[in-house]
């Protein structure tokens, strides 16, 4: 990665990225992007553009996973030991993982700072007011890309250490559509206790191709009504730096504040989300007893 990006004895970013990274993405031979009938000559030259596209995209990629020490229900969360290593240190390998552009962690704690350098991986230090994750991302993106190179920023969220980097992945492929602002991930749900389950949160929206959802409403209720099945939406944000530019000055929303979900702000506020769906939702790690399932898991 060229740039003048420095990092002190802790890990904690000390520059600016000013470049993309080398990954490519190849676009898979059954990519819903094709369209019936048409000429294999055809077919390979829309697999090249949005192949190219997609390459592009990443370049222009940042992900940022928040991470902050002040939780009620699960204190110092992020440094909690998961098989002997910090739970952000799970994270921070998995969005690597996704080969999709730079990572940092954004934190108000020179303690996660810590263990993040000690990983090897690269922090910043943030404002210890942010009222939300998001907030967090944004600040670390204008301190670590002042220049605005980077177009998309990727809110991986630091609680969830089994994420698939395939997920994370995922959630870029909605931004080649231009006319949508955010984009976020989703996978059926299998358990129907889940169904009813206010901590699993769902999305509705409309299909606009094979695997992606137009997203019309987040919420904690069982829905949409009727057979079919029903998405389990988490915490992965693909943010064109404009959207997020504008997420983070709009006021929280009637229903954000009535569903606790602050992604309905967007909604509210007529920004278009599109939802990719991938196979499986990543456990979120909010109390000790979701600790313990996560060891538990990982141990297995």
């Amino acid at each position: 990665m060229r740039g003048a990006i420095g990092r002190n004895a802790g890990g904690q970013i000390t520059g600016c990225l000013v470049g993309g990274n080398p990954y490519k993405q190849r676009a898979l031979p059954n990519d819903p992007s094709l369209r019936r009938g048409a000429s294999r000559e055809a077919q390979l030259c829309q697999l090249s553009v949005e192949a190219g596209t997609a390459r592009k995209q990443m370049a222009d990629a940042l992900l940022v996973i928040p991470a902050r020490l002040a939780s009620t229900r699960l204190p110092a969360k992020p440094l909690a030991d998961l098989c002997g290593r910090p739970m952000i240190v799970h994270v921070l390998e998995r969005a690597t993982k996704a080969a999709v552009g730079p990572v940092v962690v954004a934190t108000d704690s020179e303690e996660i700072v810590a263990a993040v350098g000690k990983a090897g991986g690269r922090a910043v230090m943030t404002r210890g007011d942010h009222p939300s994750g998001s907030d967090r991302v944004h600040e670390a993106a204008d301190l670590i890309d002042p220049e605005r190179r980077m177009k998309i920023v990727i809110n991986v969220q630091g609680d969830m250490p089994s994420v698939e980097p395939g997920a994370i992945a995922a959630a870029l492929r909605p931004l080649l559509d231009a006319s949508v602002d955010i984009a976020t991930t989703a996978a059926e749900i299998r358990d129907p206790a889940a169904r009813d389950n206010p901590n699993f949160v769902k999305v509705v929206g409309s299909p606009v191709a094979a695997g992606r959802l137009r997203a019309l409403y987040f919420t904690r209720a069982s829905a949409p009504w009727g057979e079919g099945p029903l998405f389990h939406h988490f915490g992965l944000y693909a943010f064109r730096r404009e959207a997020l530019d504008r997420f983070v000055v709009l006021p929280p929303s009637p229903l954000e504040l009535r569903e606790k979900l602050e992604q309905l702000r967007t909604r509210e506020a007529g920004m278009r989300i599109d939802v990719a769906i991938v196979e499986r939702a990543p456990p979120e790690v909010n109390t000790p007893e979701d600790l313990d399932w996560v060891r538990a898991s990982m141990r297995a």
